[in-house]
This record gives C-alpha cells, sequence and structure tokens, in this order.
C-alpha cells in the first residue's frame, strides 16, 4: 500500500510537476511575442521620426538655397598693361626768343613782319628811323678821305725828299720828321676809318633783327613808337618752330616717366591728338604744389597755339596686373574695395588699391592675384559673408577675362 502511495505520489507529483511546466511555456511565448512588437514598434516609430526629420530638414535647405543671390563673378587673371599718365598743362614754344631793340633806339618807321610770320636767322624784323646817323656817318666818310689825302701828301713828301738826300740838300734829321709826318697821317686814316665803322654799327643796331630762324609769336611794336634798350620784348620767336607742352605731374607720376617717353597732346577745342616725347623732366620738384614738369616736344602746327591749355596721355611702360572693370570696384571712406567670392560661396570683402585707368578697364595694382572669383556687378547688394551663387561670366573672348553680366 504504502508503495503504491509513494508511486501514486510520484505519478501525482510528476503530473503535477507536468503542468506548471506547460504553463511555463504558454506564459513565456507570448511576453516573447510581446518583446518583438515593442521593438517592432519603435522601430517604426524611429524609422517615422527620421522620415519627418528628413522631411522638415530638406525643405528648410532648399529654401535657404533658393534665397542664395546669383551673382556673375569673373577670373580676372592678369594682363600685360601699358602703363599711361594723364596730365595738364599749357602750350608753349619749346625754345621761347624774345626779341628787343640793342641800339639807343629812336622812332619806329617800318615794321616787315607780324604775328605767324616765319623768318630767318639775320632778317630785319623792324626799322628804327636814323636820319642823324645817317648825317654823322656821311660826315665821318668825308673825314676817311680827308684823312686819306693827308697821309698820300705826306708819303709824296717823303718820297721826294728822299731822293735829295744824296745831293746833300736835305739831312737825315729832316728825313725823320718827314717820315713821322707820314706816319702820323696814316694812323689818322685808321683812326677815321674805325670811327666810321662805328657810327656804321651803331646805325645797323637800330634795326631789330631775328636772332634765330623760326616763327614770330607776339608783335609788341607798331610804326611811330619810339623805343629804346629800356621798351623791353618787342617780338617773341619761337626758334625753328618747335613747340611744347609743359605738363604738370606729381612726384610719383613725375618718377614714372623718362626722357623719350612718347605722349599724345590734346589741345581744349579739338579731338585731333598730337604725338610728341619727352624732351626733359624737371631736375626740381616745386615746394608749394609739389608737382614737377614734364616737356613734351611737339612739331609745328597751326592747330597748336603757344599759351594754349591741352591734356597729355603719356606712357609710362609696362606692367603685368589683373584688369576689372569699372562696375566691380567700389569704394568707401576705407578706400577702394571688391567682393571676392570663397570655395563656400560665401561673399568676403577685399582691399585693393588701383592705378591706371584703361579702356579696357582699371588695373589694380595690389590686392587680387588675378585667380579670384570677383563679383562683376551688383556688390552694393552684398555683404560680407552673403551666401550666392556665382556664374562665371567667359565675356566675348571666353577667357573669363572681360566678363559681362
Amino acid at each position: 500500500m504504502n508503495d503504491m502511495t509513494t508511486n501514486t505520489d510520484v505519478d501525482a507529483n510528476g503530473a503535477g510537476s507536468d503542468a506548471p511546466v506547460s504553463s511555463v511555456s504558454s506564459v513565456a511565448g507570448p511576453s516573447r511575442r510581446s518583446l518583438g512588437l515593442a521593438i517592432l514598434a519603435l522601430t517604426v516609430l524611429g524609422g517615422a521620426g527620421y522620415g519627418l526629420y528628413r522631411s522638415f530638414s530638406a525643405p528648410v535647405a532648399a529654401h535657404s538655397d533658393a534665397n542664395a543671390q546669383t551673382v556673375t563673378v569673373i577670373v580676372p587673371g592678369r594682363l600685360s598693361v601699358e602703363g599711361s599718365v594723364t596730365a595738364s598743362g599749357v602750350l608753349a614754344a619749346r625754345r621761347d626768343l624774345p626779341v628787343g631793340i640793342a641800339g639807343e633806339g629812336g622812332r619806329v618807321v617800318q615794321v616787315l613782319v607780324d604775328a605767324g610770320s616765319w623768318v630767318d636767322k639775320g632778317q630785319v624784323l623792324a626799322i628804327v628811323d636814323r636820319s642823324v646817323q645817317a648825317e654823322e656817318i656821311a660826315s665821318q666818310a668825308a673825314n676817311v678821305e680827308v684823312q686819306e689825302a693827308n697821309a698820300r701828301l705826306a708819303q709824296s713828301k717823303l718820297d721826294r725828299s728822299l731822293k735829295l738826300v744824296s745831293n746833300g740838300f736835305i739831312s737825315n734829321a729832316d728825313i725823320e720828321q718827314l717820315v713821322a709826318t707820314r706816319d702820323a697821317a696814316q694812323a689818322q686814316v685808321r683812326v677815321a676809318r674805325a670811327t666810321l665803322g662805328q657810327l656804321r654799327a651803331s646805325a645797323a643796331r637800330l634795326n631789330v633783327v631775328a636772332p634765330e630762324a623760326g616763327l614770330v609769336l607776339t608783335r609788341q611794336v607798331e610804326p611811330g613808337q619810339i623805343v629804346s634798350s629800356a621798351s623791353g620784348t618787342l617780338f617773341r620767336i619761337a626758334r625753328d618752330g618747335e613747340l611744347e607742352m609743359q605738363a604738370r605731374l606729381s612726384e610719383s607720376n613725375l618718377a614714372r616717366l623718362a626722357i623719350g617717353d612718347t605722349a599724345q597732346v590734346t589741345p581744349v577745342g579739338t579731338t585731333q591728338p598730337f604725338t610728341g616725347h619727352i624732351w626733359q623732366l624737371a631736375p626740381t620738384i616745386d615746394a608749394t604744389t609739389r608737382e614737377g614738369l614734364a616737356r613734351i616736344a611737339l612739331p609745328f602746327d597751326r592747330a597748336l597755339r603757344p599759351g594754349g591749355f591741352a591734356t597729355a596721355r603719356l606712357r609710362s611702360g609696362t606692367s603685368t596686373a589683373p584688369l576689372l572693370p569699372e562696375s566691380a570696384i567700389m569704394s568707401d571712406a576705407a578706400g577702394a574695395y571688391v567682393y571676392v567670392v570663397d570655395h563656400g560661396d560665401k561673399v568676403v570683402r577685399r582691399g585693393v588699391a588701383t592705378g591706371d585707368v584703361t579702356p579696357q578697364g582699371i588695373v589694380v595694382t595690389r590686392g587680387l592675384s588675378g585667380d579670384e572669383r570677383v563679383v562683376l556687378r551688383a556688390g552694393g547688394f552684398l555683404n560680407p559673408g552673403d551666401k550666392v551663387r556665382p556664374i562665371v561670366s567667359r565675356g566675348r573672348d571666353g577667357d573669363g577675362q572681360k566678363g559681362t553680366s
């Protein structure tokens, strides 16, 4: 009985122990499924959140790029530029010769030339009355004849006396006296002739003559006018008709030039340029204006009038530098500057120094290497740090150096 009971208990316990195991398995199965569903739900929610984030952030970025301003940029490179300097000044004779009267003066009886006339060296320009001098010359000429007659007479007496010496009729002392008389008479002839020459030279100095060949620029004498050595300049002559422009330049510009550099000179009132060359650079600088003179030799032309005003464009050699259109360069109180687009397509302000202004653009002497992307236009609507969409302009020749927007 007891064994049976025990077996029964064992069976009962075995049967009882199977029941709990089955119960645990039935409970664990649903728990795993719930955990898997939870993980799946979290995954779905995470994906949905990431999708929402992407769907939200993408329009914001697209909206930000859409607001970026489109600008035209150029890459200027470095070009060989012929340097030039622009200056203004007056036209003048290269050698201005003032002409006055050299003699004692008198009343002008005739003026033979006028302003604008070409004259030769030594040509008479004006004649001064010489009636008094003419009488003096005539009187002295007669005196020369008298002295010559006396000299001939003295020589004749000496010749006759020499023939009588051998006969003893005339002593040696008398011969010596006659020789002295003859010599004195000949000396008087020379004195009279010198005086006559002096009078004639003085009379000739009454004529106003041209010291050199050239163009008469001014005439400041009229018939009937009383003139003397104190009368000053009666005529002004441009020697050989050579003209010049006296261009005033700053110290820095004067240092860029050299004798022989060519220049294009345009007088005021005309568009016709005249080609000349620098023949002299001032050795000094005006202490007040801080300027010096570059004297530009010019050939004669009726359109070039001394005393007139003109502008000159002087060539000062060549240099290699970036060249930008005027629209790309701006300025404010801090100086000239340009806007450069960096590698992140952001606007950066760049200070520059400018040089010559050429028909092709403005030379940038400092601040750019030539490889930058420079905003061509609309720089006034930009600020440093702005995001932009750059479009590189190729210009007419496709090299990116003469771009237009």
